[in-house]
């Protein structure tokens, strides 16, 4: 503008001394990490290049949105060691897809920045281990099947011998599915996933929207491959709606001001079925198992029925915690930018205390809503040995038998 004859140059000075700043109303109007997902995800012609004004309907609640951000502002303030670089995001969900509040880093107050929500793919670890349950109870396997967590290596061609461990070192020999799952155990998960065949596990990960590249060999079952939050949140909304993929969303209509007449409408909800809604309700109390007395028990609010999984991934480089009550499905990623690794950090660990902050935050006030799950039933005991009126084993059954028919011996 000075050298266009527009300010003198004592004017131009002052400028470049004095830049603008935005007011704090003006901060908190700027939209942040939803908006800049919003228009990521709207077409450009909308969006950037359009010259008419454009009214949007988001799925945005403000309410969720400021208790995402104060929980985590929290955490940092009270648990993080101070002069810390470790970043962490947040997701809070509907079962259908919508998108009720957005967390894309620590700095909370600006707009246009690196969106650790939606734009950073992480191996998701033990995040993973759900969609390989999911997939064995989908084909009929029960939450208390037994499974051996015992020492297993494995040769894969061309790289050896493979003997992973589970992360506590330790092995438990024969365990129901359900305490696999509760304490995370990384050995069972790969029985399973072997036994129910990798394809079925990919295919049900898949069907719940982890679109990335999902891993060929048997680490496929320790989360190796990648994915986003939003993604992660997206897939674990289709457990709680009963085993429906569903397509995370921001938009519910798009108009030009002063027509009634929408340009666009939803991008996303509830899609085609992965799994039967008995095996996503078996799922789902498997997954309360681990807040109840498994990885998740930070995550635990009293009087709320909680499900959810932690997940960390190798040397913590990652950590994750997901969980959902019968409103909301929320999300938590924190780790460093350049993938250093966290110092004693686990998913069960601030991911989970993140999402604890939170959801009292959004449930306050809030009346509780039962999850949509069964628990399994324990199977009755086989009959052996002694019996009423003398009979033992077999001869029992046919003495029932008999009984039942009227006859004799």
């Amino acid at each position: 503008m000075e050298a266009q004859g527009y300010l003198t140059p004592i004017e131009a000075t002052l400028a470049r001394t004095s830049p603008a700043e935005l007011s704090a109303a003006a901060e908190q109007r700027a939209g942040g990490y939803f908006a800049d997902w919003l228009m990521e995800i709207t077409p450009d012609y909308f969006a950037k290049t359009t010259t008419e004004d454009v009214i949007y309907r988001t799925t945005l609640d403000p309410r969720i949105q400021t208790a995402a951000e104060e929980a985590l502002a929290y955490i940092f303030e009270e648990k993080v060691k101070e002069g810390s670089e470790a970043q962490a995001a947040i997701v809070v969900m509907s079962a259908d897809g919508a998108v009720r509040a957005m967390v894309g880093g620590r700095n909370t107050n600006i707009a246009g920045a690196f969106n650790r929500a939606t734009q950073a793919s992480r191996q998701t670890g033990s995040l993973f281990k759900p969609f390989i349950y999911a997939a064995a109870l989908e084909l009929g396997h029960s939450p208390l099947e037994m499974v051996d967590d015992s020492p297993l290596c494995m040769t894969i061609p061309g790289s050896g011998e493979w003997c992973p461990k589970n992360y506590d070192g330790e092995f438990k020999g024969e365990i129901p599915f359900v305490q696999a799952l509760r304490e995370s155990r990384n050995i069972p998960a790969i029985k399973v996933s072997e036994m129910v065949g990798r394809d079925n596990v990919r295919a049900v990960a898949s069907g719940f929207g982890v679109a990335s590249d999902l891993a060929d060999g048997p680490a496929l079952a320790l989360g190796v491959s990648e994915s986003t939050l939003v993604d992660m949140v997206g897939a674990y909304a289709g457990i709680l709606n009963g085993g429906s993929a569903v397509a995370p969303y921001g938009l519910v209509e798009l108009r030009l001001q002063g027509d009634d007449i929408p340009l666009m409408g939803m991008g996303g909800g509830i899609g085609e079925r992965v799994v039967q809604e008995a095996a996503a309700r078996q799922l789902t109390w498997m997954m309360t198992q681990v807040v109840e007395q498994g990885t998740g028990v930070r995550a635990r609010i009293p009087g709320w029925q909680i499900a959810g999984k932690s997940g960390t991934t190798q040397a913590s480089r990652d950590a994750w915690f997901i969980g959902f009550t019968g409103d909301y499905v929320t999300g938590v990623w924190m780790g460093y930018d350049n993938n250093t690794p966290l110092s004693g950090v686990t998913g069960g660990g601030l991911p989970a205390e993140i999402w604890h902050e939170t959801m009292v935050r959004v449930l306050d006030g809030m009346t509780p809503v039962p999850l949509p799950m069964d628990e399994p039933i324990e199977p009755g005991p086989i009959l052996f040995g002694p019996q009423p009126g003398g009979a033992t084993n077999g001869n029992f059954l046919i003495d029932l038998l008999n009984s039942i028919l009227g006859g004799g011996n």
